[in-house]
């Protein structure tokens, strides 16, 4: 091996996985603009001709949020976290399909497996993304032909190419020295996208962004720096350490000038166990404990039976369970209680939560409804410790 020996993390983002995933299902709409984060009413209608009619913004009320809409929906100002009652007001005419959680962890599961195929130190960031630790790979410290770093880009390459054939998906990798910079570089080329960057790049790649494409600089810190007239990455490189530290503290303000000098020594965290396992919903309307009481019955049972599937699936059990409620105030109230043996079945948590239930004021009516199982631990394994929240 060289003795210039490189670190090599690389940063996967599925491009647009959830519309994605639904364009394979609904091949007739590749190029449209799309969005997902309907309810089941706006599931697509299979006509006798073989066609099928969908759902668009234009017709949608209620105050449900975007999930995530395919890159030409994107073009006409429509992104993930929108109201859709906002979004129709830009797209009108894109067409709106509900979400379908269980079919994109499937996904989930095909596409990690594929890249753990070619490269298996991987740290699991969530349904859609993740890192990869390409330092010890065979030949990612190679040079190939005129590129000083083709060895990686052709590992990385191979990876692209596995996510593909295992989901038909396209995926965007950035490959650098590091996560904060890998995270920011998969952004880049988006969709299907290959970025490399090594730190002789950060002035003409990473420097010129805005302040806010660092993950860890959220809206209130970025607003701080604007006021500051600090609005790229490039000027907060500039600012001196101690500046930094006196504006913003010791921790964050050093954090700050390494985020923005690209330094990050993070190791990649291949394994964790689960605190919890939880499913929420909103509902597109409020609901009255009475009134809404066969609908929001039927919705808890759904949850419930989400929560123990994936309990199930995954190989876990909890003894803590509990409740979380948002009200049409905006109030959000949680409940835990304990049980004596830990479970991963559907009745045991239906009638925990539902004792849970049993203790909060429902006279308001409910926005959002979610079941959780915590103090996890593997199925059949030794029990640990237990909290009983109030």
């Amino acid at each position: 091996m060289p003795s210039t020996r490189r670190r090599w993390i690389a940063h996967l983002d599925m491009d647009a996985f959830y519309a994605s995933v639904e364009l394979l299902r609904y091949p007739d709409l590749v190029g449209l603009p799309v969005v997902i984060g309907g309810g089941r009413r706006h599931q697509p209608q299979p006509q006798p001709d073989g066609t099928r009619t969908y759902s668009h913004l234009a017709d949608y009320t209620g105050r449900g949020v975007i999930t995530t809409a395919t890159y030409p929906a994107r073009a006409l100002g429509v992104n993930s976290g929108m109201g859709l009652m906002k979004a129709a007001l830009r797209a009108p005419q894109a067409v709106l399909l509900p979400t379908d959680f269980e079919r994109y962890r499937h996904y989930s599961r095909l596409f990690k497996a594929a890249v753990a195929e070619v490269a298996p130190v991987i740290e699991d960031r969530g349904i859609d993304e993740i890192y990869i630790d390409l330092t010890d790979h065979p030949g990612a410290q190679d040079s190939v032909a005129h590129d000083p770093h083709g060895g990686v880009r052709a590992i990385a390459l191979d990876i692209k190419n596995n996510v593909q054939r295992a989901t038909g998906l396209t995926c965007s990798v950035g490959i650098t020295p590091n996560k904060l910079l890998s995270k920011i570089a998969s952004e880049l080329d988006k969709p299907d996208g290959l970025a490399l960057l090594t730190m002789a790049d950060l002035p003409e790649r990473i420097w010129p962004m805005p302040v806010r494409r660092i993950n860890g600089i959220g809206p209130k810190a970025g607003a701080r720096l604007q006021a500051l007239g600090i609005e790229t990455i490039g000027q907060l490189a500039e600012q001196p350490r101690a500046e930094l530290v006196a504006q913003f503290g010791k921790s964050y303000g050093a954090w700050l000038h390494d985020a923005a000098h690209g330094v990050d020594d993070r190791p990649l965290v291949t394994h964790s166990e689960p605190v919890s396992m939880s499913r929420e919903t909103t509902f597109e309307r409020d609901l009255h404990a009475k009134r809404d009481r066969a609908e929001l019955s039927a919705i808890f049972s759904q949850l419930v039976e989400q929560v123990a599937k994936d309990l199930q699936r995954k190989g876990y059990e909890g003894r803590t369970i509990g409740i979380k409620l948002r009200f049409d105030d905006f109030k959000t109230v949680t409940r835990d209680m304990s049980i004596d043996e830990p479970t991963a079945e559907a009745p045991t948590i239906r009638l925990a939560a539902g004792l849970c239930l049993k203790r909060v004021d429902l006279s308001r009516r409910i926005r959002l409804l979610g079941v959780r199982v915590g103090t996890l631990r593997r199925a059949g394994g030794p029990a640990s410790a237990v909290r009983t929240a109030p």
